[in-house]
């Protein structure tokens, strides 16, 4: 053979072999991912599907999306409760959303604390909740007409900045920022949420030929930065002032941002990415990288709506770009499930592209997962791209790891109280943790007490809700789902997302564990 024959059949070989490593690297199925989608329902693009659905259809509609993406082995859930200037849950600071009830001001009827039961049907299906607000944007065009006599518009024009056929709250003044925090520590305070989630809007999008008129904030608090830095300024104090007002109020709530997909194009920054597009920095005004290298949030969850090889942005240029900067947090990656079949970019006709970029982030040891906007787009559409999600990427349950800062040691693990099963369940009576305050437990199955591996994601039988009842937690499991094992492991998640260390039990032996009666001192 030639030598440069023997050369390029080295070559070869190392191709195909570096293919067939990949292929095998793609079965791994991670345990600890985070798989989110977003719900909008700013004019109603996601749930209700229209604003004047009854409450019981909206109820149907909403179980509906968590069960489907049960299904498909997803763990989070993004829902959009503000997004003009008004809330899906009664607020001191804003009115009903009309996108919940038709009317804005209008309360559901009959009654219900729509995010309290959204919350609550979402942790029983084992979802994390992360509550989406837009704090800056104040309405969706210029129909006053459509707003409440208690929407800030009316209570405080002199907040207010039009632009572009919508009004926007001005971020520099301080009142506002006062304000827009109160909406979120309402929030935080009244509910039992897991996050508190910013997507990309913070100033606005430029339009062409349209002005951001904060004139008038800028002489009188621009402080001698130009107007760019300024702006950032702004939007950097009150994402700061966010993030310590959650931590006070409640530690394990998380604070998330998806920002655009582009920090900076390299061609402004030679710290940006190999991009042309639109920016966070230079065009929204805000910094990302400052957040991170702050601590200032706990994750970060860049919008990377574009095809893995986008000639003006490509999604494998960003992921890589993104884990190669990303600081102090977790990184997901967004996905654009609304671009399948409909896009002017054609790769988005394919079937693997979704597909294709989960695996491509997947091999970045920095992502920690994904989400999906927006959740319509795998109900009951692109039947065949879930089928390959459900039968590959997305085959076992996944557990959300705790993000960077929240990450610890659970001290206390399970004690098993009482154990019985018999034709149609298992039944589970778990001593209540002393130290420890738990969202979950996590049941695991095995051949033997000594052969359960709780990192095999194929071995999550289920993933329960807490209810803690006098000291205990007890919980029944269909015995379909545990017939097949002769073992299981239990394990606590707290509040932070960490898991505790497991306890085994020999599911062919019932047992009761009895306490020692107390002497009565009072006798």
């Amino acid at each position: 053979m030639h030598k440069n024959q023997q050369v390029l059949f080295s070559i070869l070989f190392l191709f195909f072999f570096g293919l067939i490593s990949n292929a095998q690297e793609k079965i791994i199925y991670p345990k600890n991912e985070f798989r989110g989608v977003w719900i909008a329902t700013v004019v109603n693009i996601d749930w209700p599907k229209t604003a004047i659905d009854g409450v019981e259809k909206e109820k149907a509609d909403y179980l509906e999306i968590l069960d489907a993406y049960k299904k498909l082995n997803y763990n989070a859930v993004i829902v959009q409760i503000r997004s003009v200037g008004d809330s899906f849950y009664p607020s001191e600071f804003a009115p009903w959303s009309r996108f919940l009830t038709g009317k804005e001001g209008v309360a559901p009827n009959p009654y219900y604390d729509t995010l309290a039961w959204m919350i609550e049907e979402a942790h029983k299906r084992g979802f994390e909740f992360h509550a989406w607000l837009n704090p800056y944007r104040a309405t969706f065009d210029l129909n006053k007409n459509l707003l409440s006599p208690n929407h800030d518009i009316f209570k405080h024009p002199e907040w207010m900045i039009e632009y572009a056929g919508k009004i926007y709250y001005d971020p520099a003044l301080p009142e506002v920022q006062q304000h827009l925090t109160k909406v979120v520590k309402e929030v935080v305070d009244k509910y039992d949420i897991d996050a508190i989630h910013f997507d990309d809007y913070f100033y606005p999008y430029t339009v062409p030929g349209k002005v951001f008129n904060d004139n008038a904030s800028y002489r009188k608090y621009g402080a001698g930065l130009t107007l760019a830095d300024w702006r950032r300024a702004n939007v950097s104090s009150f994402v700061h002032t966010i993030s310590t007002t959650i931590k006070a109020s409640k530690p394990w709530v998380q604070f998330g941002i998806s920002p655009f997909g582009v920090w900076r194009n390299k061609s402004m920054d030679p710290k940006g990415s190999e991009t042309q597009s639109t920016s966070n920095y230079d065009d929204l005004y805000a910094d990302p990288v400052l957040w991170m290298d702050q601590k200032w949030i706990d994750y970060i969850l860049p919008q990377l709506y574009w095809s893995m090889n986008n000639p003006r942005a490509s999604y494998s240029k960003l992921v890589k770009w993104w884990s190669e900067n990303s600081n102090n947090t977790a990184l997901y990656i967004g996905h654009a499930s609304y671009k399948i079949r409909g896009d002017s970019d054609k790769s988005w006709n394919f079937v693997n592209e979704i597909p294709t970029q989960i695996d491509f982030a997947r091999s970045f040891k920095k992502v920690g997962g994904s989400a999906y906007f927006s959740s319509k787009w795998f109900m009951n559409k692109n039947a065949d791209i879930v089928r390959i999600l459900e039968e590959n990427q997305y085959k076992y349950p996944a557990l959300p790891a705790p993000v960077p800062n929240l990450k610890h040691i659970v001290i206390d693990i399970p004690v098993v109280n009482e154990y019985q099963k018999d034709s149609v369940h298992y039944a589970f009576n778990i001593k209540a943790p002393l130290n420890t305050k738990v969202r979950y437990m996590v049941i695991y199955g095995g051949e033997s007490t000594s052969k359960i591996d709780i990192n095999d994601p194929s071995k999550i039988i289920d993933k329960i809700l807490v209810y803690e009842n006098e000291g205990t937690i007890q919980f029944s499991i269909p015995a379909e789902k545990m017939n097949q094992y002769k073992a299981c492991a239990v394990t606590f998640i707290d509040y932070f997302a960490n898991e505790s260390t497991p306890t085994t039990i020999d599911l062919k032996k019932t047992f009761k564990l009895y306490s020692p009666a107390q002497p009565n001192e009072n006798r």
